[in-house]
């Protein structure tokens, strides 16, 4: 629990959001403004991550199984994929089908081209070794060698999502690192993210103190943060 710090004169760049950031941090700041269910409970982990926090915009792609010839192989998918923006983060919900590696080395070469900055999978992913080289960051369900063609397809893009019931509006700002996953509604970004900042300073605060000795006790009834 945390008591409320003072909000910040002018938020930073993604970039330094990313640095200084976490999921746990944006989590506080969420229930602090009454959002209390922003984290997927998914069994999603980094299977390849940077040092910083992925951190950037929904884009969202709604994908379904299948079991016939497709006749429009990737179309959507492809449209998905060319239509990213610098900063986009994207999310390919698939209902936890592990039915294929729906994303691979060519679509992370095709998305960080576009400016993407990482790719969150409720599904399988394939090529890791590849896009490990690429540094191109991957959360997903694990891997699957098969190709998504006649397996799985793109149905929608751009559009509302639900992950264990947290909704995801394109554009929505989402984070992830090895603790999980969060989204940020727009309606409350700034408010969150000046949050999030003023928790990062206070808790520098109260470490400094217990490391020169103030009990834990003491450091929160000083600080009112933990």
């Amino acid at each position: 629990m945390a008591a409320t710090p003072e909000a910040t004169a002018s938020l930073p760049s993604l970039d330094e959001l990313r640095v200084c950031l976490t999921v746990p941090l944006i989590c506080d700041a969420l229930d602090a403004h009454g959002y209390r269910h922003q984290s997927p409970r998914l069994p999603l982990q980094p299977l390849v991550q940077r040092g910083s926090l992925l951190l950037g915009r929904a884009k969202t792609t709604l994908w379904a199984d299948m079991a016939h010839q497709d006749p429009e192989p990737y179309q959507l998918e492809l449209r998905a994929i060319d239509s990213c923006r610098p900063d986009d983060v994207l999310l390919c919900a698939a209902s936890g089908s592990m039915r294929s590696g729906i994303w691979g080395e060519l679509l992370t070469t095709a998305a960080t081209n576009a400016g993407c900055v990482g790719v969150i999978v409720d599904g399988a992913v394939r090529d890791l070794a590849r896009i490990r080289d690429l540094g191109f960051p991957v959360f997903a369900r694990g891997c699957n060698p098969y190709d998504s063609r006649d397996r799985q397809r793109v149905i929608d893009y751009d559009v509302p999502i639900e992950w264990d019931s947290v909704r995801i509006e394109p554009g929505d700002l989402v984070a992830a690192d090895e603790d999980g996953i969060v989204i940020v509604p727009q309606k409350v970004e700034k408010a969150v993210l000046e949050f999030a900042m003023g928790k990062v300073q206070a808790e520098n605060q109260v470490r400094d103190a217990i490391r020169g000795g103030m009990s834990a006790t003491e450091a929160f009834a000083t600080f009112g943060v933990l």
